[in-house]
């Protein structure tokens, strides 16, 4: 067999998208398991979305992932979906098999592998998520199928809250209702989970936390945060002040990476590399 000196291109659109540091774990991940991938970040601004998927097949990408704020409005553009995409109406990864585009949803599969790796159950839990955009619709629907018993959905735009709280209700064996997220709100004390699953707080931005009573953030509460840059955010620093168990969104990050690098290539992925590159990247292993 000749020699093919032409990679097999996959990446990300976004914006913002110069802090995200999946390119680092993905060619990792392919230098390791010897695969001539290359892993690119684009910056796609919205309104720009439509141009860069015909761009996508023109190239032969063969895969692409999709991040703020073009997780929803990409689904308009694909030929099929996964089931669990279809639910969510969401997609953050698209595989090109000859131009014909399939879209999956990996975040909330994702976020659930990191919290059990943390050892926490979510089955008859009560969520509370913050935000009603891709990652907690994607999220929240994961939270259902595991058997969450109760998600209380709280967002600033109205519209968008109520039509992700009714496609949980109707849709899903769990329960959920939606608050109207206009100013500082007070966490439910029966919250089990709280996860913020906004950009607020995500770089360059890392000086900001989502507009909370953090008051109301209790000891018995279990917080994860979406956000990997910066993982130590403002939102995870206000819940251990009060007590509260914390998970950033470093181990969302590796896992649904994982998913997407098998969807990909077919090759099962090098998990603990891609842990110990991020952990790298972050400096976490010095402190």
């Amino acid at each position: 067999m000749e020699k093919s000196y032409r990679a097999e291109l996959v990446g990300a659109f976004g914006c913002p998208i110069d802090e995200n540091p999946t390119g680092v774990i993905e060619e990792a991940a392919f230098a390791a398991k010897g695969l001539n991938y290359r892993y690119l970040m684009i910056k796609v601004n919205d309104g720009d979305l439509e141009a860069a998927i015909n761009g996508m097949k023109a190239f032969n990408m063969r895969g692409i992932n999709c991040t703020i704020p073009h997780k929803v409005k990409v689904v308009q553009y694909l030929d099929e979906l996964s089931e669990a995409a279809a639910l969510v109406g969401a997609v953050n990864m698209i595989v090109n098999t000859d131009g014909h585009l399939w879209g999956d949803n990996t975040d909330g599969k994702g976020y659930m592998k990191s919290v059990r790796d943390a050892g926490v159950d979510v089955a008859g839990k009560n969520v509370t998520i913050l935000g009603a955009g891709g990652a907690a619709r994607a999220i929240s629907v994961e939270c259902a199928l595991a058997g969450v018993k109760h998600i209380t959905i709280c967002n600033i735009v109205r519209e968008q809250g109520e039509e992700l709280v009714e496609l949980l209700n109707t849709r899903t064996n769990a329960k959920a209702d939606f608050v109207f997220w206009d100013k500082a709100i007070d966490i439910d004390p029966s919250t089990d989970i709280l996860s913020n699953c906004t950009s607020v707080g995500l770089y360059p931005n890392c000086d900001q936390k989502p507009n909370i009573n953090y008051d109301t953030v209790l000891p018995s509460m279990v917080v994860t945060d979406v956000i990997f840059n910066d993982p130590n955010s403002l939102f995870l620093q206000e819940a251990r002040k009060r007590g509260a168990m914390t998970i950033n969104g470093l181990g969302m990050l590796v896992n649904q990476a994982a998913l997407n690098f098998k969807l990909w290539t077919g090759v099962d992925a090098p998990v603990e590399l891609m842990v110990s590159t991020l952990r790298k990247e972050f400096g976490l292993d010095e402190e």
